[in-house]
């Protein structure tokens, strides 16, 4: 699976990019890009996109959202890393699903040391675009 660049100008748009995801065969993404560039957006077309009717939201404040036992999303903003450690939840990494994490930079080389696989998700905003780099790592 080769990394791919997609520019989404709209909703539909973001079809590449969970395409990308769901081609991967990995199950852990790491979201990266600043406040409003579409990480939770994208979490929500995802969560749609395999049947599920519950309306994603951002768990800035809880950490963690499960949906339907198959998606988990994960926040890292206001909480860190040692929290995201703390409170045990690298181990949820080895649930079945697939597991979104917004502001997961940190956990990158963390996830490198235990040989854990995952997909890394760079969004940049360009004017009113933005850019999506589905890197499989």
């Amino acid at each position: 699976m080769e990394n791919g660049k997609f520019e989404i100008n709209s909703i539909e748009d973001l079809k590449k990019v969970i395409d990308c995801i769901k081609n991967s065969g990995k199950n852990i993404i790491i979201l990266s890009g600043t406040l409003g560039s579409g990480k939770t957006t994208l979490v929500k077309e995802f969560v749609r996109s395999m049947g599920i009717k519950e309306d994603a939201t951002s768990p800035t404040f809880a950490i963690q959202n499960i949906y339907e036992g198959i998606i988990f999303h994960y926040d890292l903003y206001n909480k860190g890393v040692n929290d995201f450690l703390s409170l045990g939840l690298l181990e949820e990494l080895e649930k079945e699903g697939y597991h979104f994490i917004e502001w997961g930079e940190d956990l990158s080389e963390i996830l490198e040391n235990f040989g854990i696989e995952y997909i890394f998700i760079k969004i940049t905003m360009d004017n009113d675009k933005r850019l999506f780099e589905c890197q499989n790592l």
